[in-house]
């Protein structure tokens, strides 16, 4: 199958340098919902997308992108008739072409398979959907036997034809040789000056090529984008479909209203997710994760039964079963946590494994570390793992005793079963099973406070 992705708009009610496709929902531009969508469809497939408006940040998205898709240019912005021949070049004759829209971006591939399958005959495949308020969109003219007869554009309608509530939603399957003859039969006679690719099916009619109609199984898969105000409109709308499919699936959203799923959410059995939340990238809740208010977990895997306080950030992380992560936690890329783990306030761990039934449960950096089991990290302590210009890394053994407001100058190892005594400042080794304490010996001197002396 030949799929041709219009995404050469300027998008001027967006009212932004950034092409309009490009734009992202659920945390990824519009054409790439549209890309692995039509991916996502059985077989092998030619994709064209067609640029135009910022071509050349969308090529550079494109040649990002793990989709392989060749392009083509509009240049001069005369229709979207006139945008699917530029990309005729690139289209087989034998197959059917699938027409689809970079600003169309929660179109679902179970419609797309539905829509190919009614060109498979012959015929041409349309997709329609049934609108309470029509207004903007193309109509579908029916004869008196219930067939497609024509579309009509909103500027051209008739009073009466703009009481019709099927809509068009531009999204199409056609034979491809015949498109291309139909293309080039296309005159600008409309209220635009324009090269209607939905004159095509009056062209098709004439003809007697039946074309067949198909609706989406949910409106939002096939509504456009044409300002920020319908982005975020779309948006909300996705983010109450994925919230639905979680509550379906057995998650507890204690708002379904407040969530924000931008990328992929799995979650097994019984888990919670409190208000606020944002999840980015892949991520996975196993069994029984619960995750308090206004978290945000991005590319991370949460074993079964751990607590996620409020205010936590997890990034590029593993934690293990049993944990207990915040308030106020945050947990960066590579960091590593066994069974069991507790990981308090304002405590930041970034690229270190932390053994199991280990805590750090106050106001604590650790950075580029290895720590055992059973250790307990104090209040205050840091790892100072950067000397300028390298990072270095710091060992903790099984059963140490950090104490609070320590420093522990990388690189440093912590022998098993240690103990370091609150304040200390680590640049040598601490022996197993020993304490060890850097301080200056305290004393108290006969001192007077200075008195503020008057003008």
């Amino acid at each position: 199958m030949n799929i041709v992705i219009l995404a050469a708009g300027q998008g001027k009610r967006m009212r932004s340098m950034l092409p309009k496709v490009l734009h992202p929902i659920a945390g990824k531009p519009m054409l790439a919902h549209v890309l692995a969508s039509a991916e996502a469809l059985p077989g092998k497939h030619q994709m064209v997308v067609v640029l135009g408006h910022g071509g050349d940040l969308v090529q550079g998205y494109l040649s990002e992108s793990e989709v392989v898709a060749k392009t083509a240019l509009q240049a001069e912005q005369k229709g979207t008739g006139h945008a699917v021949l530029q990309a005729c070049d690139h289209l087989t004759d034998d197959p059917i072409t699938l027409i689809l829209y970079g600003d169309v971006p929660l179109i679902q591939t179970k419609t797309l398979e539905q829509l190919s399958q009614l060109a498979s005959s012959g015929g041409i495949g349309l997709l329609t959907q049934i609108m309470s308020c029509p207004m903007g969109y193309g109509r579908i003219i029916r004869n008196q036997d219930g067939d497609v007869s024509g579309i009509v554009e909103e500027k051209d309608a008739t009073t009466s034809q703009k009481l019709i509530n099927e809509i068009n939603t531009g999204l199409m399957a056609i034979p491809t040789k015949a498109l291309k003859t139909w293309l080039g039969q296309l005159k600008p006679n409309n209220a635009q000056g324009e090269y209607y690719l939905t004159d095509v099916i009056g062209l098709a009619v004439s003809e007697g090529v039946p074309v067949l109609t198909t609706q989406a199984e949910h409106d939002w898969e096939t509504v456009g984008v044409n300002s920020r105000a319908q982005l975020a409109d779309l948006e909300r709308a996705w983010q109450a479909a994925l919230a639905k499919q979680l509550l379906e699936s057995g998650v507890t959203l204690l708002d379904p209203a407040r969530i924000d799923i931008r990328g992929e959410l799995i979650c097994d059995q019984d888990v919670t997710i409190d208000v606020g939340c944002v999840f980015e990238g892949r991520v996975h809740l196993a069994a029984g994760v619960s995750v308090g208010p206004h978290c945000v977990i991005r590319n991370s895997v949460i074993e079964s039964d751990t607590k996620i306080e409020a205010f936590s950030h997890i990034d590029q992380a593993k934690v293990g079963a049993k944990s207990v992560i915040g308030p106020y936690a945050r947990l960066r890329p590579g960091t590593v946590l066994a069974d069991e783990v507790h990981v308090g306030n304002f405590v930041e761990i970034k690229n270190s494994e932390v053994g199991s039934q280990s805590k750090a449960n106050h106001l604590a950096y650790i950075g580029d570390a290895t720590i055992g089991k059973k250790v307990n990290v104090g209040a205050g302590t840091i790892t100072c793992n950067y000397d300028g210009v390298n990072k270095h890394r710091t060992v903790i053994e099984d059963n140490a005793f950090i104490g609070s407001d320590t420093q522990l100058v990388a690189p440093v190892r912590v022998g098993k079963g240690a103990t370091l005594g609150a304040g200390t400042t680590l640049t040598k080794d601490a022996p197993p099973d020993q304490l060890t304490v850097t301080r200056v010996k305290q004393v108290s001197l006969n001192w007077q406070r200075p008195v503020k002396k008057s003008k």
